[in-house]
């Protein structure tokens, strides 16, 4: 694949009563990836899930691509979920 514009979703869902402290490990976390994306959104949703969105400019789908870690296994119900996708015009 040619290069474009990748996305990368990272999504995990909070220990009960731990929502807003996951949120804010995530926001902590998009703040200290190693270069800064083009873009990037912070969402939540129901049940205390938080979901990190990045977009990569010029860049390949199997590029090394900056990802939020994997938080503490306290404050998350369930391993994260990670996608990746390419943009088409």
């Amino acid at each position: 694949m040619s290069a474009g514009t990748i996305v990368l979703m990272w999504e995990a869902r909070a220990a009960e009563g731990r929502g807003g402290e996951l949120l804010e490990w995530a926001r902590a976390r998009a703040a200290e990836l190693a270069r800064e994306p083009h873009r990037s959104e912070l969402l939540r949703a129901p049940q205390d899930r938080v979901l990190v969105m990045t977009w990569w400019q010029d860049a390949s789908y199997g590029d090394d691509l900056p990802e939020l870690p994997e938080p503490d296994a306290a404050l998350i119900t369930r391993p994260v979920h990670r996608w990746r996708f390419e943009a088409v015009g």
